[in-house]
């Protein structure tokens, strides 16, 4: 049971089916986007599978953009942040940038809190919840991407290159 986490691409199209195909290749059967996705062309993207996304501090302007686009490719928005289920776990995913809405999402002990936002990746523990970044595709040295077995609890970085 393996989720594609992707985040921060900001608009970068190329980068970002790179990543994709990366996740693909590692047998993603779910993508999930952290936010900043900038716009439409992302969403399409991504919508090789089914696919959950949340609004990040740079996608305020797109917002009406971004829902027509899920709307469109039959995607998944979860607006600024938001929960659901795969592989019998409960996934919550949030850009990271509004403090309350994570806390918010992480009052309900899921299984695992997705983010982004930080353009770090990161892995750790929070109470019994397991707190997800996988990085970013812009303004990173190393641009990554995450792939997560739910299964096994087993989370991978992706390099991804330019």
């Amino acid at each position: 049971m393996l989720i594609g986490v992707l985040s921060d691409t900001h608009n970068r199209a190329k980068r970002t089916q790179v990543a994709v195909d990366l996740l693909l290749e590692a047998g993603a059967e779910v993508l999930v986007h952290c936010g900043d996705l900038a716009n439409a062309r992302i969403v399409e993207i991504c919508s090789v599978l089914p696919f959950y996304f949340v609004f990040g501090n740079h996608d305020a302007d797109a917002v009406p953009e971004l829902r027509a686009a899920a709307e469109l490719h039959s995607a998944t928005c979860l607006e600024w942040g938001g929960r659901f289920s795969f592989g019998g776990k409960r996934i919550a995913v949030t850009h990271g940038h509004l403090a309350d809405e994570r806390k918010a999402l992480m009052a309900d002990e899921p299984d695992y809190l997705l983010s982004g936002h930080s353009h770090l990746a990161m892995d750790q523990m929070e109470g019994s919840t397991r707190r997800i970044n996988p990085g970013a595709l812009f303004r990173v040295r190393t641009a990554s991407v995450a792939i997560l077995d739910v299964a096994n609890d087993d989370m991978q970085l992706i390099v991804v290159p330019e």
